[in-house]
């Protein structure tokens, strides 16, 4: 768990030095998200933030339901953010970029003050605070890049995709679930880190399916940025294509 915090404190840390000094016309620009702004990815991670922050409190429905306010109904998770975010983005950005770097900093306090073993619930049901963390520093390096690339920024990978990584790999199942399809025989994930070092996930007793190649691909294919026919990565198995084809790190 401390490697998770002190990980998601330096990719809040990343963006957050990418965001400082621009101007309202970066905050305007088009991300690789369809239809939104710097300004409106901000606003998501803000108020994804808030919604861990109302997890880790035990009210996460009060949460959601202040988040929501009146929004209306949305048929799905990615339409009820993008409502939300819509309501909030035409504030001013030092407003939006206040409530972001205020939201991190209670995220993290909390996430350090919990028991990583604790269940909580979040979008896609229970889990673990220590997986709750992964998941928020998967959203914010997703995020990271989809603001530097709006701003002509670079992102270097780093070992904090390690966690990326594991978090795609645990959460293979519910990626089947997610995408209605019978859940996948064990599988393996050996990886090749941005410093060359092997990175390698597998469950005890061995798998069937194997997926192979680059990290940060992989991690750029669960963040749904890259085709995985467009990457190095490779699969074995008999639930191969599929896992390439449906491995997500978010609900």
């Amino acid at each position: 768990m401390e490697e998770i915090l002190i990980a998601l404190g330096a990719q809040h840390a990343e963006l957050a030095a990418m965001l400082d000094g621009l101007d309202d016309a970066s905050w305007a620009r088009d991300s690789p998200c369809a239809g939104w702004t710097v300004a409106h990815v901000v606003v998501h991670l803000a108020q994804t933030d808030e919604l861990a922050i109302g997890s880790l409190q035990g009210r996460f429905d009060d949460a959601l339901v202040e988040l929501a306010g009146d929004v209306g109904f949305a048929e799905s998770i990615d339409a009820g953010a993008a409502l939300m975010v819509e309501r909030d983005c035409d504030r001013p950005v030092a407003s939006i970029h206040d409530r972001w770097s205020q939201g991190t900093a209670q995220l993290r306090a909390l996430l350090a003050a919990s028991d990583p073993r604790e269940r909580v619930t979040w979008v896609a049901g229970q889990l673990s605070v220590q997986t709750l963390a992964a998941t928020r520093l998967s959203e914010c390096w997703i995020h990271t890049g989809d603001v530097a690339a709006a701003v002509g920024r670079s992102q270097p990978p780093t070992d904090r995709l390690r966690h990326v990584a594991r978090l795609a790999w645990r959460t293979v199942p519910y990626a089947f679930a997610h995408a209605g399809r019978s859940a996948p025989g064990p599988v393996a994930f050996e990886l090749v880190g941005p410093n060359g070092d092997a990175w390698s996930f597998a469950p005890d007793g061995g798998a069937p399916t194997v997926i192979r190649g680059d990290a940060v691909e992989l991690c750029l294919v669960a963040a749904r940025r890259v085709d995985p026919s467009d990457t190095s990565l490779r699969g074995e198995g008999p639930d191969a294509a599929a896992v390439l084809e449906l491995v997500r790190t978010y609900a």
